[in-house]
């Protein structure tokens, strides 16, 4: 086979056959094909598509190269979920111990922040000794002991990924739905779970920004991996304003206890029960919202997740006394009108969170772990003048936070009228 023979065939609009994709993808991740090759490829995808069936062959090519983990030891159908990103997004601290708390395996590999948009590693690090970076041994025996583990996503797996996505970073081909769904149901498949529940966030604090790109991704990613044997269900949720209350890393793990506690956002409980609904049901379990709901308040998701940081080296007992710690500074954001809020740039504050220090704005970033955005009122809630809508958390001396108030302001809107928001908007199957 020759390079620019596949490049020519896909610039026409025909379909690569399986051999041609499997080649394509195994002489790149082996460094037999130049960069400036696979980028034309990419761009031939842009502007001609693929097929449900190259999607299927070019997800499994990517499998192949690298390991995959093998959770057959483990009795039961195991679960995983996959978010497409958010703005508070604190799902799987919550979502993972309340699905394993009725006896369901969640063996879930996550990412770290970047921009906007938070990382539940990075989240979890912010928990004294907790360790995510685990072989696969200690992962797959940890899920079969307790039900349970959440760890950094190994660099072994689906090795051909990593290169393809920083050479789309760099070639304008990042925004194509089908090389999207593969490299995230890739590493979903390599990951070893017989069932995944994919969130597809929509809205201004998610990739995604409208309702048509958010629907073809996740029915794209559904039919992906019902076609290669792993069970999966997609909901679209909305991201035009933050989930929860708050944003940042230690301040999500103290949202997220006090949800496992019987606390927290009613809102928030409600959301997460109807995910775990799902996540059940992918496993056999069928539970009412009640009963999930129960779960969050009798103290047994709360005992899987102490279990699991625990497993992890996990101070507990720190996390339970302390699970906020003091910032330097603070600066309280109040509103200078009355109603109701009718917007909520998710993205604005995602940003904001970012620049006190909470995310990385690159890779190499630093964080604060302690820094972040408590936020007090939501769309469709009433607010007085004078009435604290943010309190920004911070440790930078050099943080303009009288400048940043006016971005909070900018990024609400208030009227008198009141609206209501769904989190969950759509499921896909």
């Amino acid at each position: 086979m020759r390079m620019i023979d596949i490049i020519q065939k896909k610039r026409d609009g025909l379909a690569l056959t399986k051999a041609e994709t499997t080649w394509l993808i195994d002489q790149y991740a082996t460094g037999e094909i130049p960069d400036y090759q696979m980028s034309a490829w990419a761009m031939a995808v842009y502007f001609q598509g693929m097929t449900k069936a190259e999607i299927a062959d070019l997800t499994m090519a990517m499998v192949a190269t690298g390991e995959q983990i093998d959770l057959s030891e483990i009795p039961g159908i195991k679960v995983d979920k996959h978010s497409t990103g958010g703005v508070g997004d604190k799902v799987t601290l919550i979502l993972a111990p309340l699905v394993a708390s009725f006896g369901v395996a969640v063996a879930k590999m996550s990412g770290r922040g970047l921009g906007h948009t938070g990382g539940t590693i990075d989240k979890l690090e912010s928990i004294h000794g907790f360790q995510v970076e685990r072989t696969q041994a200690d992962f797959v025996q940890q899920v079969k002991a307790i039900g349970i583990s959440v760890i950094g996503q190994s660099d072994d797996l689906v090795k051909a990924d990593k290169l393809l996505y920083a050479l789309r970073d760099v070639t304008a081909t990042v925004d194509i739905i089908p090389l999207i769904a593969s490299s995230i149901m890739s590493k979903k498949i390599a990951a070893g779970s017989d069932a995944i529940l994919l969130d597809v966030t929509v809205g201004s604090g998610a990739f995604m920004k409208n309702m048509t790109d958010a629907r073809l991704l996740a029915q794209t990613m559904v039919d992906l991996g019902n076609a290669v044997g792993r069970k999966t269900v997609a909901v679209i949720t909305d991201m035009r304003q933050p989930l929860g209350t708050t944003i940042g890393n230690r301040l999500e793990i103290a949202e997220s206890l006090s949800v496992l506690q019987g606390g927290g956002s009613p809102e928030l409980r409600q959301f997460i029960a109807e995910l775990a609904q799902i996540m059940l049901s992918l496993a056999g379990v069928e539970k009412s919202l009640a009963a999930i709901l129960e779960n969050l308040s009798n103290g047994a998701a709360l005992a899987k997740f102490k279990q699991m940081i625990t497993a992890q080296g996990g101070d507990v007992n720190e996390l339970l006394t302390s699970p906020e710690h003091d910032t330097r500074f603070s600066k309280t954001v109040v509103s200078t009108q009355a109603g109701y809020i009718t917007s909520f740039d998710a993205l604005s504050a995602g940003l904001l969170a970012m620049r006190a220090g909470a995310g990385r704005a690159v890779k190499s970033d630093a964080l604060d772990l302690d820094a972040g955005l408590r936020i007090f009122k939501k769309i469709g809630e009433p607010v007085e003048i004078g009435e604290p809508l943010f309190e920004i958390l911070y440790n930078k001396a050099d943080f303009d936070a009288d400048k940043e108030s006016q971005v909070l302001r900018d990024a609400i809107s208030i009227s008198d009228d009141k609206i209501e928001i769904k989190e969950i908007v759509e499921i896909i199957k």
